[in-house]
């Protein structure tokens, strides 16, 4: 029953200041849906974890059909680069299903003379695998567009191969509009009709632009396995932006990424929407429509009405490495938003003996302090809405806590 003005009135203020902090927090991660506690990775594993996972499918980043997709790779360009440190390698990925073929082209620069299997950084990108880096032997290919929409080399400080491959990991991306293009009527030209053809699958819950390059970077996985010089033991998956929430939720689903990294995710990837600055679950779903699932769209301006939130997305890459990452002038993405959640997740961690974040105050860090002492990272880079050197370096300093 909706009360009256006069008792609204007559509510102390310190009640309604209550209510409105219930109404901004997160459901419980460690309960069950029929409100059982959880209390062990083995509770985790077998109850909870499958419920989290069934929840965000249907409800944000959609239901995967199970159409196996046949694939063939092809490797269209090999030689040597970046001053003779690295082999630059460019596959074709060709899928095939329901009698259509959609293809991806894959860029990797892999480390010279390792003496045995390197780890590997994979990432989708923006503008085309060209507009990574300045390298003219880099071939323009898929649906990016053209030099003129992404120049060679425009998006290259963002991708720092040569350091990477000093460091002694090899670097692998394609182009997100490989699987989707990122456009409201990407749809047809995306991965997603030789998928869903003949899955009975509602529309409601079907995956979307978030979803088809979360499948794209499982089977960009999937080549990497062939490949005798890398360890697909040692995959850390990172992405900036909306890739960001994209790798998020392909770690989620594919355990095979050994450490995962979101950088300035923001609003569905990261960030708790429940008392979200800058970018909410609304205006998302407004400039955004083909990201998520219609299913989503139910939650505009009803952020307290959701039986999930993002400390569950982050939750999910659980017992795996997870890495958080915001710029201090980022309120869009809301850093705080994000920082909390990369800390409720750690109740997860805590079951398997692993070390939540070790950030444990309310304010945000200080900017350019890194706290990755933890099995759950994060830090507060001072800047704006981007992923730069110090990001990477950051990230490769986390993995070799764990790859060495």
């Amino acid at each position: 029953m909706i009360p009256s003005l006069k008792t609204l009135i007559t509510i102390p203020a310190a009640a309604l200041l209550c209510a409105a902090a219930a109404a901004q927090t997160p459901p419980a991660l460690l309960h069950t849906e029929n409100g059982r506690p959880v209390r062990s990775a083995r509770q985790w594993e077998r109850q909870r974890r499958p419920e989290i996972l069934r929840m965000l499918s249907t409800e944000v980043y959609g239901v995967a059909p199970d159409t196996r997709a046949e694939a063939r790779y092809e490797t269209i360009e090999e030689g040597i680069a970046l001053g003779g440190t690295a082999t630059r390698r460019q596959v074709r990925i060709t899928l095939r299903a329901a009698g259509m073929e959609r293809s991806a082209d894959m860029l990797l620069y892999i480390p010279v003379g390792a003496e045995e299997p390197v780890p590997v950084i994979f990432g989708l990108n923006f503008n085309g695998n060209h507009a990574t880096t300045s390298d003219p032997a880099v071939i323009v290919a898929g649906k990016s567009g053209s030099p003129e929409r992404a120049p060679r080399g425009g998006n290259a400080r963002r991708w720092p191969y040569a350091e990477a491959v000093a460091r002694g990991y090899a670097v692998a991306t394609i182009c997100k509009d490989d699987f989707y293009p990122d456009r409201r009527d990407g749809y047809e030209q995306s991965v997603l009709p030789m998928l869903y053809a003949g899955s009975g699958i509602p529309d409601s819950v079907r995956m979307k632009a978030v979803g088809a390059w979360s499948w794209g970077i499982s089977r960009a996985i999937d080549c990497l396995e062939t490949m005798p010089e890398i360890d697909t033991r040692r995959i850390m998956v990172i992405g900036h932006s909306r890739l960001g929430k994209t790798s998020l939720w392909a770690a989620a689903t594919d355990r095979r990424i050994a450490v995962a990294v979101s950088n300035d995710s923001g609003s569905t990837g990261a960030a708790l929407a429940r008392g979200k600055q800058g970018e909410t679950v609304e205006k998302i779903n407004a400039s955004f429509p083909y990201w998520f699932t219609d299913n989503y769209k139910r939650y505009n301006g009803r952020e307290e009405q959701m039986p999930f939130d993002q400390h569950m997305l982050l939750a999910l890459v659980a017992p795996r490495p997870l890495y958080v990452a915001s710029a201090s002038r980022d309120d869009w993405a809301d850093p705080r938003n994000e920082m909390r959640a990369a800390q409720m997740c750690g109740a997860v961690y805590s079951l398997y003996g692993l070390r939540p974040l070790t950030w444990q105050e309310d304010g945000l860090p200080a900017v350019n302090t890194p706290f990755i002492g933890g099995d759950v990272a994060y830090h507060l880079r001072e800047g704006g809405h981007d992923i730069v050197l110090y990001d990477w370096e950051r990230f490769m300093d986390f993995a070799d806590k764990y790859f060495r």
